[in-house]
């Protein structure tokens, strides 16, 4: 009975895009293709021509990709072994298969450094299943070498081409993460069948949007039962995956000897010339039976118009085998011409690129100490602003109000951070609470009480006058009348009768007494 999985991905896009969008980028990727390389599976490639060794990543472990799948690292770690035999085609297309995947391996995410089966086990940040494998040069001899282009760092192709896995499995999770979050070690996970069966119509593998609401978005996390079926070498892979790493190419070089005749030639380099130039199926166990004793023509071709179906009738191998020598040995030249061109134009690009990078650090580095001298100036200035506006204002209260210190110190600690309005309302508000000390309306209640004292004083000071002239007055006349008396007293003649003592007072003591000045209380005014 064939067994068959409930459903398929192929983590594809269908999005074209460029691999390289910056000459910058390009220069930049040579090192994750080198490091690439150590993936290659050995194979004898001299012996094997028909065969192209690649090395790629097919997916990133623990991170979403364009078409809303995932896989964790323990389910990576359990499948990773199984892409080994599975087939390579071309975008998916399993009747176009050109290739075969040899060996399995795990490398760290950005750097292509290896990693063991147990450290991808565990872990939960972003890692490579990172694959070997061969391309069958004889299914498809100009993909082989578009592929062979796509790790020429000068070429326009360069990094163009990109491995995209094939996977069925039965049965999924559900994992939301916010937009532009693709790491899953951030996400929240749903494990629960009835919760899943709510969401899942919304997956992109299922003809949804991959939206939620709340900016959230959905995607699926395979699990269970998860089988590789091969992989896809494609133009726009879905994961973050870029480039097909290969051998390093090795120029063609044929080296003539001074006595070597050209039959020689023949013996001995004859795959090195046919192979470069003539497609792999040509030769394939096909032999030219040449006659030795035949008679041939010799004559020299000077260009490639010259060999046509007339002439190989007439003409010897050796005329054809010395232009294919000469032409190869051109082609070689300008082909190393312009490789040391490339590699010195690079160079310099390298150059230059770091020259730039140190002088944008030290611009940077300028720029930010100037921002930094300009923040403090700015932040002295608004200080300085600040404190003026606030002496302004304290200085305004000062000047209406009378003042103590602890009207002082609610005043500033109500003002400090008041802007302009906020401040003219605060002092209209004032000016109604602390009317009572308002130097204006003080002194000018106490010009209406003096003036009222003056007037007081205006209607009562005379009479009080009068009236202490009349009591000095009166006194005066009392002494005078006193002073007579005992005058006239002094003058008459009195007689003490017998019964009266001798020690009586006289009438002028009398009066005295009863007159003196000791018991009158004189006021000036």
């Amino acid at each position: 009975m064939k067994k068959q999985t409930k459903f398929l991905t192929t983590f594809s896009n269908i999005k074209i895009r460029p691999v390289v969008s910056e000459e910058k980028d390009k220069y930049l990727s040579v090192a994750s293709l080198e490091k690439l390389k150590k993936f290659l599976p050995e194979i004898n490639t001299e012996d094997n021509i028909d065969l192209l060794p690649v090395a790629f990543d097919a997916c990133v472990v623990n991170r979403v990709n364009k078409n809303g799948d995932v896989i964790d690292g323990e389910t990576a770690a359990k499948i990773a072994k199984n892409f080994v035999n599975k087939p390579i085609n071309i975008e998916h297309n399993r009747k176009q298969v050109i290739g075969c995947i040899l060996s399995a391996s795990f490398s760290k995410f950005g750097s292509n450094d290896m990693l063991t089966e147990a450290e991808a086990k565990d872990m939960k940040t972003p890692f490579n299943i990172t694959l070997g494998g061969v391309i069958w040069k004889v299914v498809d001899r100009d993909l082989a070498e578009q592929i062979e282009e796509s790790n020429d760092p000068t070429s326009q192709n360069y990094m163009s081409i990109s491995a995209s896995w094939e996977l069925g499995f039965n049965d999924f999770n559900l994992i939301v993460l916010d937009e532009n979050e693709k790491n899953i070690e951030n996400a929240q996970i749903i494990t629960d069948a009835n919760e899943i069966q709510k969401l899942e119509n919304n997956l992109k593998g299922l003809g949804g949007s991959g939206k939620l609401k709340n900016n959230k978005y959905i995607y699926r996390q395979v699990l269970g039962k998860v089988v590789p079926l091969g992989v896809g070498f494609t133009l726009n892979p879905a994961a973050d995956v870029q480039g097909i790493a290969t051998p390093e190419q090795q120029p063609i070089e044929i080296k003539l000897k001074d006595n070597e005749s050209s039959q020689e030639i023949i013996e001995n380099q004859a795959q090195s010339i046919i192979e470069p130039t003539m497609p792999l199926e040509n030769i394939i166990s096909q032999e030219e039976h040449l006659n030795v004793r035949e008679e041939r023509i010799y004559m020299k071709i000077t260009k490639i118009e010259d060999i046509t179906d007339s002439l190989l009738k007439e003409a010897t191998a050796s005329s054809v085998v010395e232009f294919i020598v000469e032409e190869i040995k051109k082609a070689n030249e300008t082909f190393v011409a312009e490789k040391n061109e490339k590699e010195n134009e690079l160079k310099a690009a390298n150059e230059k690129i770091a020259t730039v990078t140190a002088e944008h650090e030290i611009v940077k580095k300028q720029i930010e100490e100037v921002n930094q001298k300009l923040s403090i100036i700015q932040a002295e200035q608004e200080a300085k602003a600040k404190q003026e506006a606030f002496d302004i204002r304290m200085a305004s209260f000062d000047e209406e109000f009378d003042l103590s210190d602890e009207d002082r110190q609610v005043l500033a600690a109500d003002i400090k951070d008041l802007n302009d309005e906020a401040f003219s309302a605060y002092k209209n508000k004032m000016a109604v609470l602390m009317k009572e000390k308002n130097k204006a309306a003080k002194k000018a209640k106490m010009d209406k009480e003096d003036k009222n004292d003056k007037t007081v004083k205006a209607s009562t000071t005379p009479k009080e006058v009068k009236a202490s002239e009349e009591v000095v007055s009166e006194i005066s006349t009392t002494q005078e009348v006193v002073e007579q008396a005992v005058d006239n007293g002094s003058k008459a003649s009195v007689e003490i009768p017998n019964s009266a003592s001798a020690n009586q007072p006289s009438v002028k003591e009398k009066y005295a007494s009863a007159f003196g000045l000791d018991g009158f209380e004189l006021i000036n005014k």
